[in-house]
């Protein structure tokens, strides 16, 4: 339990200390605080990160790491890794470290042992992975599997799309596809040209009851019955925390790999929910990318939290939600295969720390998560960077780069001197006097200048961060998604949230299986009144 005093008056401090940064503008601090670029640079798991074009001053630096002590960051750091019950409202604990963990590992879920059952599921991955890449374990006419199609939806699409694509080979000796969306259109596009006889189709749900999930599932079950007959179903696998209801539904009870209450959706993917990955990848390369992980989470376990990186990350995003009244991030990874990147952490971001109370259900007096948007550079550059460089709020911006790419001679250069350079864009701006002096100097008459030097001019100052990777590998691309995990839950113990449960995705879920029911014919049940004429209209 943290002191509420010592909390109010580090929240305190760093208001005062965000009042002072306000007037700073970031290129100046750099002669300013002569060790600003090694206290907000450092090196984590095979990554580098750059927070010296944030915003903070060093003595707002110093305040944010004195709130994060004062909130027990350090405590619920603890709490986390000994597998005490942390996700409170659920009385779970959160242990998606267990699930990377090297071999002989201890890890104990409310004092209950895990680490032997983790590790039993990875060697059943292993095997299912590795016989189905020799061509030992086949469909049911004896063709070797050539396709997978993984069926999930949030956590359990979004981490294993990522991972497939930020790793998959070039040429790819399986077909993964991916189906979330219960819109038929996304079903049918990703069974076309797939055949029965050589298709795995990997159906991961938690519960096994989620409507998007199953109605994808009912529609590849009857696919594989329709063409292969009573033997179907053996090319039917699941990942779920109820096999009973996975096996009642017709997959192999051999084919049924489970995972636990104490992995929450959004932190799954090392777990069997990445099965897919493993079976696309191989499972030498899957196992790489849980150890990137896994020494992240030693780093995030012991480091002071002044060189933290996952502590360090979240305190940009606190300073500029809670000390400058930021409410959007970007996150442009000028990388191509991490694309979904953006999408994938708001889902993690936005899922956890979305709320708007505390833990205890009590109002909470500070915001919370902010909005997370981004796409891969360049692209993003010829949308939303307008925006960021011209528009009227200030969003702070996560860039996330790879020294070395791939690809034809060249083509990396010049990819790292856009990052670079938007990077710098932002933070030293170009003044209207300079713009100014550049059209005196081409003979424009003053009126042109005096309405072309404003639209034309970058105030500048907007803070970024950056995330280096030598190289986009197995182990870098772990270290990675790992570094985001932990950041979430710093933030979520410094705003005295529970970044472990997501209640606000259950009302909207239930009503629509009440309006389902009226629009296949049901009994009408009461409803607001727009909502009412649109289901008759829908039902004519």
């Amino acid at each position: 339990m943290t002191d509420s005093t010592q909390i109010d008056t580090a929240w305190t401090a760093f208001d005062r200390a965000a009042k002072g940064a306000s007037s700073a503008r970031i290129a100046a601090l750099f002669g300013k605080e002569p060790g600003r670029l090694e206290t907000m640079t450092l090196a984590a798991a095979g990554l580098t990160l750059d927070l010296s074009k944030q915003s903070w001053t060093l003595k707002a630096f110093d305040a944010c790491l004195d709130l994060a002590r004062a909130a027990g960051v350090e405590t619920a750091r603890a709490a986390l890794f000994a597998g005490e019950p942390i996700n409170a409202s659920e009385n779970r604990a959160v242990l998606h470290s267990a699930l990377r963990a090297a071999e002989g590992a201890s890890f104990n879920a409310v004092g209950e042992p895990v680490s032997a059952t983790v590790e039993a599921g990875r060697v059943a991955m292993r095997a299912l992975a590795e016989g189905v890449r020799s061509g030992r374990i086949r469909g049911s006419s004896g063709q070797a599997i050539k396709a997978i199609l993984h069926i999930g939806i949030g956590g359990s699409d979004l981490g294993p799309r990522l991972v497939w694509e930020a790793l998959k080979p070039m040429r790819s000796r399986i077909n993964l596809r991916f189906v979330s969306n219960v819109d038929g259109y996304d079903i049918a596009t990703a069974l076309e040209e797939l055949e029965p006889a050589t298709t795995l189709v990997v159906i991961v749900s938690k519960t096994f009851t989620t409507q998007e999930t199953l109605a994808n599932a009912e529609v590849a079950r009857a696919w594989l019955r329709a063409a292969l007959g009573p033997v179907a179903d053996s090319h039917l696998v699941a990942v779920s925390a109820a096999p009973k209801v996975a096996e009642a539904f017709g997959v192999p009870r051999e084919r049924v790999f489970g995972f636990w209450d104490w992995v929450g959706g959004r932190y799954s993917v090392w777990s069997a929910v990445g099965l897919s990955c493993a079976i696309g990848l191989g499972p030498e390369c899957f196992e790489a990318f849980l150890a990137g992980a896994a020494a992240m989470d030693s780093h995030f376990q012991d480091a002071a939290l002044e060189r933290n990186a996952p502590v360090l990350l979240a305190l940009a995003q606190i300073f500029n939600r809670n000390g400058l009244g930021r409410p959007m991030r970007a996150v442009v990874p000028y990388a191509q295969r991490l694309r979904l990147l953006p999408a994938f952490l708001q889902q993690l971001e936005m899922e956890s720390n979305g709320k708007r109370v505390d833990a205890q259900g009590r109002p909470l007096r500070r915001a919370t998560a902010p909005a997370v948007f981004g796409d891969v550079g360049t692209n993003g550059q010829h949308a939303f960077f307008q925006l960021l460089h011209q528009g009227t709020d200030v969003i702070p911006v996560e860039f996330i780069a790879v020294a070395k790419g791939e690809g034809p001679a060249g083509m990396q250069d010049k990819l790292l001197a856009n990052v670079l350079a938007q990077a710098e864009a932002l933070m030293v701006g170009r003044p209207e006097a300079e713009v100014r002096a550049e059209l005196e100097a081409k003979g424009l008459e003053e009126a042109q200048i005096a309405t072309l030097a404003p639209q034309r001019a970058f105030p500048g100052d907007r803070p970024s961060s950056l995330i280096l990777l030598d190289k986009l590998t197995p182990e870098t691309f772990g270290a990675l998604l790992a570094l985001y995990e932990h950041k979430t839950f710093v933030e979520g113990v410094i705003w005295g949230i529970n970044s472990f449960d997501q209640w606000g995705v259950e009302l909207g879920k239930s009503l629509a299986l009440r309006i389902l029911s009226e629009l296949e014919g049901g009994e009408a049940l009461p409803h607001d009144p727009s909502t009412a004429a649109l289901i008759e209209r829908l039902k004519q």
